[in-house]
């Protein structure tokens, strides 16, 4: 049975923010992200293979879940560790804490970043797994940057430190048919009301590299040491160009993250192009296929920015034209998605 988080804790939070932090309180979550090799192992070599960061060093694992994170950084040789979390798979991470005998360098804290009480005025390391699908959905990003605003000493080093969203072009028309033109005809009658709200739905899921039609482009890279709330709204053209006649049903997006202050860097990627993650790749469908040529290119902007009723979600638009010189395939249109 799952133990809910207690009602003191989410004194003030909307019915959202109850259901996100509860959300966490599964085991089952965990599971998922433990068992992600590529998530996994990135973090543990950045730290472990860094042992000349952490020692004797004071860390801060924001969002800390399971711990293992924390307990990366004190194999690593960390003096001590602050581990936060709200949801109350916490108690858990307590007694794993204590049967790798590590209860006298970890101090696990329940609560939100900005309510809890430090041990430690400042801290020399952030090292946090914040990331969502699209990179910023239901993502953590907000609470790091807080953490290192009041927390990070000066010269402190954040784990990871780098984040890029990329963006590309797919064929992908018999799983578009399966999903949104599924709707056109439901047992004879007519559900087109619903196929507008699949195309408005981004999809996560698996992507094979044989599908992308165009080369990937970098649209947003973030600084951890510098970027700032403001920026995780953000507006960016683009630029796609097509390696091969074929059609495009739908862009994607996923993203790569970087280590680079460990001595050898270190960057897991989350693309089609390489292993399994569990954030997948995001989908968003077009309302029209592009019929293209090798050569030429779309060109649009992608734009997104937080729900100004649930501030987890995104609103997300994406332009796009096709730049042909063929009139007859010349197509221009806009799309919005709500994650």
């Amino acid at each position: 049975m799952v133990e809910p988080i207690p009602e003191d804790k989410l004194a003030g939070l909307d019915h959202a923010e109850v259901h996100y932090f509860n959300s966490y309180n599964h085991h089952g979550i965990h599971e998922e992200m433990l068992k992600d090799e590529v998530r996994t192992k990135s973090y543990r070599d950045a730290v472990i293979n860094n042992r000349h960061l952490f020692k004797d060093k004071v860390v801060l694992d924001v969002g800390c879940g399971t711990a293992i994170l924390s307990m990366f950084a004190v194999k690593a040789g960390a003096k001590h560790v602050i581990g936060v979390d709200m949801s109350t798979i916490i108690h858990k991470a307590r007694e794993i804490v204590e049967a790798n005998h590590m209860s006298d360098k970890i101090t696990l804290l329940q609560g939100k970043m900005e309510d809890v009480e430090l041990p430690f005025p400042k801290v020399d390391i952030i090292i946090s797994e914040w990331m969502g699908y699209f990179l910023l959905y239901e993502s953590m990003l907000d609470t790091v940057l807080y953490a290192r605003d009041k927390y990070l000493d000066v010269g402190g080093l954040i784990f990871p430190d780098k984040a890029t969203i990329f963006l590309t072009g797919i064929e992908d028309g018999d799983y578009k048919d399966e999903k949104i033109g599924f709707w056109d005809n439901v047992y004879g009658f007519d559900f087109t009301p619903l196929k507008d709200s699949a195309l408005s739905e981004p999809l996560v899921d698996i992507v094979e590299m044989k599908a992308c039609v165009t080369d990937p482009i970098r649209v947003l890279t973030l600084d951890l040491y510098s970027v700032t709330i403001e920026d995780l709204a953000f507006e960016v053209p683009f630029t796609l160009n097509i390696q091969r006649s074929d059609y495009i049903h739908a862009l994607i997006a996923w993203f790569d993250i970087d280590f680079t202050a460990c001595h050898v860097p270190i960057k897991f990627s989350t693309g089609p192009h390489t292993k399994y993650t569990h954030w997948k790749q995001t989908v968003f469908y077009l309302r029209d296929v592009l019929t293209v040529e090798l050569g030429e290119t779309v060109t649009g902007v992608l734009a997104s920015k937080r729900n100004a009723k649930k501030p987890r979600d995104l609103d997300i638009k994406i332009d796009y034209k096709l730049e042909t010189e063929d009139p007859t395939r010349q197509i221009e249109g806009s799309a919005n998605y709500k994650m």
